[in-house]
């Protein structure tokens, strides 16, 4: 017996119907019927009732359909294995990374991985965590690091690597240097300067501003984190960066918390929840290279 006549008989019997099934299979009613007659005739009994309108199994199809399932699942099984050995032999993953965002253990997994694997072909690709999310779900994408507010976003597997709050980012000789904290609402006392709309900090911060029902002048808006930091210390506005972010900094910016941002700034590994083994020994070093 071959695979495609249990494939043909599982479809029958699941949908009752010859031409529903020929249609799910993709093939003529006729070949259907003469696959699976053929089938009937190697077991030496019939499986479908073909008397009624409806296909109906017969007591030997009742029991065949389980071993049939099983028998196809194997076949899956079998076929799933190679393809992941083969992937891990000459594969390919995408990965994407929030623009400028430079993360050392990251580069790291990378390096480890094409060293053990070479025959795997590597590309990184940088955008706004909106649209790395939306690659990943669309499947343009096998895995990336993106900045999101608060959780991971839904439908798709994660790993947070860092939870935090905002800082304002200032130069030493700005009126709010020496405070302890800044509110949201004395932010906007002044311009600032953020990171685009897609971002996971600016998410956090613009939710932070409607809350309360303020209106922020933001006066530049720039890709990198480093551009933003620039832009501050040259007194160009109030720099808003991720707390970790700020230390990078810390030679030119003040940074003072924001003390009532009401969601965290995450940023988060995110892949597909039917990864390949590739991409399973990807996310597996570098969750090491992060956390040991």
């Amino acid at each position: 017996m071959e695979l495609r006549q249990l494939e043909y008989f599982v479809a029958v019997a699941e949908e009752a119907n010859f031409t529903r099934a020929a249609e799910r299979v993709r093939i003529s009613q006729s070949g259907v019927s003469a696959q699976i007659r053929a089938l009937e005739r190697e077991l030496g009994t019939e499986l479908i009732d073909r008397s009624a309108r409806v296909a109906a199994l017969t007591a030997a199809g009742a029991a065949a359909l389980e071993h049939a399932r099983a028998a196809l699942n194997s076949a899956a099984a079998l076929q799933r294995s190679v393809d992941d050995i083969n992937s891990l032999v000459r594969g390919k993953i995408a990965i994407g990374m929030v623009t400028a965002c430079t993360v050392t253990p990251l580069f790291d997994a990378l390096a480890d991985f094409h060293t053990d694997h070479p025959g795997v072909e590597l590309s990184l690709a940088e955008g706004n965590s909106d649209d790395l999310v939306a690659r990943v779900c669309a499947g343009t994408l096998d895995v990336a690091l993106v900045g999101v507010a608060g959780g991971p976003p839904d439908g798709l597997e994660s790993v947070v690597i860092v939870r935090e709050g905002l800082a304002a980012c200032v130069p030493a000789g700005h009126p709010v240097a020496s405070s302890s904290s800044m509110s949201v609402r004395q932010v906007s006392d002044y311009p600032v300067v953020c990171l685009p709309v897609g971002t996971g900090i600016r998410t956090v911060f613009d939710d932070a501003v409607s809350v309360q029902g303020l209106v922020v002048d933001v006066a530049f808006v720039a890709s990198a984190p480093g551009a933003v930091a620039d832009l501050a210390a040259r007194s160009m506005g109030v720099a808003i960066l991720s707390e970790s972010m700020a230390t990078d900094y810390a030679d030119r910016l003040v940074a003072v918390p924001i003390t009532d941002v009401g969601i965290d700034a995450t940023l988060a590994l995110v892949w597909s929840n039917r990864p390949n083994a590739a991409v399973d020994e990807l996310v597996s070093r570098v969750r090491r290279r992060f956390f040991g």
